[in-house]
């Protein structure tokens, strides 16, 4: 059982030791303990409160400052760490669906203690059960208890040697035998080895693996999700058939035991198959609720949303403690003053302000955004449980996507510049190991890439706006989403008539003013690459090639643009609320403004342009 706090608010939000803060901390012009019960909650607190003192308390979780583990040492002891947090049941299954933002608060505890943890535990946790449970049926429901009591460990199995982004020409192949009511798994050469899978390295008894799917007569019906036993719970031998192994060393997160594993005709049996989209009869036969092949695709990679979701959230972790030790430092550290006698600290020059107060930003509004992002991707998921196939719940499966698609990229990068300033922040004293900049610079690094490539994965979101527009063009369609983050857009011609009419910087302290830019600039960029796009195919360009030649100056910058938007929009819903402390509206809102003016500055050169030529003489209107 999970210890339990004790007390009320002193041993809550206890007060810090005295030290070289605390002139700092006197200057604050609001409350921090009131800023923490307003940006967690009471009932947030304790739990995180809880969790902390639980692995404070254990030897286990006990840290040898300058030991450095042997990887099998390592992976070791993360694997036992990972199993004491189930043991001491922190969140059951019950608390997830009463408390679901327990879950991403859970992740964040054991990040800032550990990458590698927190990995090992939503790969088994969030990944592989999440797959499990939104793509199976009521027959995978006994796999979910024995996930929460470690009787299985899982991963989730979608990456191949030669096949990662591209995942329709995924090669694993799953052929039925209506003989011996099973489905052979076979990995046809070394190039389809699942590889880069987090936890099958050493660990994982059994793996969601996405095969494409064979009947009889030798019809496929495309990339579905299987339940496939890879190694004894007991003994941890690969089962026979199955070739596993270990990658190796990384560059970071080497608690996490990614391996590769190939398939040798490993027979499963038929209700092996997670068969929310797609089933096979005894006899033969596939059926599948989803009449629209697309549709049933997209469902059936649902958990590759889950994946980016707690990414997102892992790397706002690790730009919270960058930020932390930074700032901290910053204030404590004195260098030059105005006289020979005195020195200020560096924390009081307008540069170092400036390199590190926007990532201090930064990680309040993509903290805010990885939450109600995770909430919205829990009604999605309840909503495929419940067997929910409207057309609603087929358009929060596309919105989720584009934004998580986007979101891990803006989080990952963000958090991975925002480390490295930290570092430099620091000067001399940051390039030492004991402050961990390096350790988070390191385990951050594979957020830009595990899940989808970020580059990548940003043109999955552009090809999303692009398709509200073409929809819009075509049919006279209104741009309309679940989550209303493209609302918007459907005044996109009036929108761009407007024009920025700013008249001092005091103005501009109000995060709506860099909203009403940010909305101009989607719009344009908008149209400019549905435009590009059109361009390229009347010129003879196929699809393919149209699409990539958008990508670098249209359709990256737009997909970022349409992201930073919607971060800055819900930050800025979140500070402007009602129910906001007094104390704390001028602090709040200033983060949030200087969030927003933060992120458009950064399109300044694409602002000037698009104005240059808006204002050419003799330019036509080209809104659509």
């Amino acid at each position: 059982m999970a210890p339990t706090v004790e007390g009320g608010d002193a041993a809550l939000l206890p007060e810090f030791p005295r030290g070289p803060l605390d002139a700092y901390r006197a200057r604050a012009s609001f409350s921090w303990k009131e800023l923490a019960l307003f940006t967690e909650g009471e009932d947030m607190l304790r739990f995180k409160k809880t969790i902390f003192s639980a692995l404070e308390n254990d030897p286990l979780f006990a840290r040898s400052p300058g030991a450095d583990l042997s990887l099998d040492k390592y992976r070791e002891l993360n694997f036992l760490r990972c199993k004491r947090i189930f043991e001491y049941d922190f969140l059951s299954v019950e608390d997830m669906f009463k408390s679901p933002l327990k879950v991403p608060a859970l992740i964040q505890c054991l990040g800032m203690y550990d990458s590698s943890l927190a990995a090992k535990y939503l790969l088994h946790t969030l990944v592989f059960g999440s797959a499990v449970y939104s793509s199976g049926s009521e027959r995978h429901l006994t796999y979910i208890q024995k996930i929460f009591s470690m009787e299985i460990f899982g991963c989730f199995a979608l990456t191949e040697l030669s096949h990662g982004s591209n995942t329709k020409a995924i090669r694993t192949t799953a052929h039925y035998d209506p003989a011996t009511k099973e489905f052979i798994i076979h990995s046809p050469d070394f190039e389809a080895a699942k590889f880069w899978v987090g936890n099958m390295g050493k660990t994982a008894t059994h793996a969601v693996v996405f095969a494409k799917l064979h009947v009889p007569g030798d019809q496929c019906h495309g990339l579905h999700p299987f339940i496939v036993q890879i190694r004894d719970p007991k003994t941890l031998l690969p089962m026979p058939g199955v070739m596993v192994g270990d990658m190796g060393k990384k560059l970071g997160q080497n608690g996490l035991d990614n391996g590769f594993a190939m398939f040798h005709k490993v027979r499963v049996p038929r209700q092996s198959l997670l068969n929310r989209m797609g089933d096979v009869t005894p006899e033969g036969t596939y059926v599948s609720p989803f009449k629209d092949v697309r549709q049933r695709f997209g469902v059936s990679l649902g958990g590759l949303s889950s994946g980016r979701v707690s990414i997102l959230s892992l790397a706002v972790v690790n730009l919270k403690l960058a930020i932390a030790i930074a700032l901290r430092f910053s204030a404590t550290r004195r260098q030059f003053g105005p006289t020979q006698e005195e020195e200020i600290a560096v924390l009081e020059y307008p540069m170092q302000q400036c390199r590190l107060l926007p990532y201090l930003a930064a990680a309040y509004a993509l903290d805010h955004f990885s939450k109600s992002l995770f909430l919205d991707l829990v009604e999605l998921q309840r909503g495929h449980a419940s067997g929910d196939r409207s057309a609603r719940q087929a358009e929060l499966g596309r919105e989720i996507h584009a934004l998580a698609s986007a979101g891990k990229p803006l989080a990952s990068w963000t958090a991975q510049q925002g480390i490295q300033e930290c570092r430099e922040a620091c000067g001399g004293h940051g390039y030492l190991a004991m402050n961990r900049l390096g350790v988070l610079r390191d385990d951050n690094d594979p957020n830009c890439t595990y899940e989808g490539d970020n580059n990548v994965l940003l043109q999955q979101t552009s090809n999303y706006l692009l398709g509200l527009l073409a929809h819009r063009v075509q049919d006279g369609a209104c741009f309309r989403s679940p989550l209303k983050s493209v609302d918007f857009l459907d005044a996109y011609p009036s929108i761009l008539d407007q024009k920025f009419e700013v008249s001092s910087v005091a103005d501009c302290l109000d995060s709506a003013v860099a909203l009403a830019a940010y909305k101009w600039l989607v719009c344009y960029l908008l149209q400019e690459t549905y435009q590009k796009l059109n361009q390229e195919k009347r010129s003879g360009s196929s699809d393919f090639e149209a699409r990539n030649n958008c990508q670098v100056s249209h359709g990256r910058p737009l997909a970022l643009a349409f992201l930073e938007l919607t971060v800055v929009q819900r930050f800025h819903e979140h500070v402007h609320q009602p129910c906001v402390p007094p104390s704390l509206r001028a602090v709040l809102g200033r983060l949030s403004a200087l969030y927003a003016l933060w992120s458009l500055s950064r399109h300044a050169a694409l602002l000037y342009r698009a104005e240059r030529r808006r204002g050419c003489p003799g330019r036509r209107d080209r809104s659509s």
